[in-house]
């Protein structure tokens, strides 16, 4: 699905879903440039790439224009801080990637009559009253809350994105992001899959917030990457939620890592977090019916695969 797709524009594109979305194109014969700030990603993450004829990474901040050259036919605005340590950190920074950068992107894609595809999220629903959560719940978020700089930049960016498709045609369309992991996710990501396996192959106490009865669904890279592909080569504009709709309680996740990675640590319980969801879970109706889409690769073969990377590429000294 992604042939027909000559040249693609990806913000944030040495990000963790950036740089396996870069990959992709790649593979099926698309000419890839990736834009990012680095501000939370590294060129590790697409060094296998850099002699790739047909790629190029450009050092761009979203927030500014973009004056790329050359015509696109496709623009994925993936960048953005994506877990709540490095949006806590960089708050505004956060709103403007949502805000100048959405804006930034979509006039690429209007300068060029290309498709854009909005990388939006799960956050979007807050800590949602209906569930599972359709594309049609509006939400219930705290927009002054701390996850509010990411929470209300999704979501305005959700709304730029709309109104640039009633006023002025651009092609475009939104992807609901729920809960990834994978390979190239930073060990000091924050997020919980990298923590617990960070935790567990060093031998800490995996630190489960609040009572680890908050459930979580998640979905493995790759097939979130299917699902932002096929929804570029659709006419759908969304926004289309992709994620996996198995939900899982964040003890039994912990409990499947240490499994996973043999570890013996224990599980030690922290304060939860402020405005964290208690219950998060796609329903992918519509992506099924209109995409064809669901998620192939279960936690049973995705979480080996995460862990082999973080023990080749992150070995971590066990604890005395």
């Amino acid at each position: 699905m992604t042939a027909a797709f000559k040249r693609a524009l990806v913000t944030g594109g040495a990000g963790f879903v950036g740089s396996h979305l870069c990959e992709r194109l790649l593979a099926a014969g698309t000419e890839v440039v990736a834009a990012d700030n680095f501000a939370t990603a590294h060129t590790a993450n697409v060094e296998h790439l850099l002699d790739l004829p047909g790629f190029r990474l450009v050092p761009r901040d979203v927030t500014a224009p973009l004056t790329e050259p050359g015509r696109f036919d496709v623009v994925f605005h993936l960048a953005s801080a994506a877990s709540p340590r490095d949006y806590f950190r960089l708050p505004l920074e956060t709103l403007r990637a949502g805000s100048y950068g959405t804006e930034h992107a979509l006039d690429i894609a209007e300068r060029d009559d290309a498709r854009f595809v909005l990388a939006s999220t799960s956050e979007v629903y807050g800590d949602p009253k209906e569930h599972p959560q359709r594309e049609d719940y509006w939400g219930h978020v705290n927009p002054i809350g701390p996850r509010s700089v990411y929470d209300e930049a999704k979501r305005y960016a959700e709304a730029l994105t709309s109104a640039m498709r009633r006023e002025r045609g651009v092609n475009t369309a939104i992807a609901r992001i729920f809960n990834t992991y994978g390979p190239r996710m930073r060990p000091d990501d924050g997020r919980m899959i990298p923590t617990f396996i960070c935790q567990a192959l060093s031998g800490k106490p995996l630190t489960v917030a609040g009572t680890g009865r908050q459930t979580r669904s998640l979905c493995y890279v790759d097939d979130t990457v299917r699902g932002l592909l096929a929804l570029a080569a659709s006419e759908l504009p969304g926004p289309v939620n992709l994620g996996n709709p198995h939900e899982l309680t964040v003890l039994r996740i912990a409990e499947e890592i240490l499994a996973v990675t043999g570890s013996s640590s224990r599980i030690d319980y922290i304060d939860a977090a402020v405005d964290d969801p208690v219950r998060r879970c796609p329903d992918i109706s519509l992506a099924r019916r209109e995409l064809g889409w669901a998620p192939k690769i279960e936690m049973a073969e995705g979480l080996p695969r995460t862990v082999a990377w973080y023990t080749r590429n992150h070995p971590l000294e066990p604890l005395r």
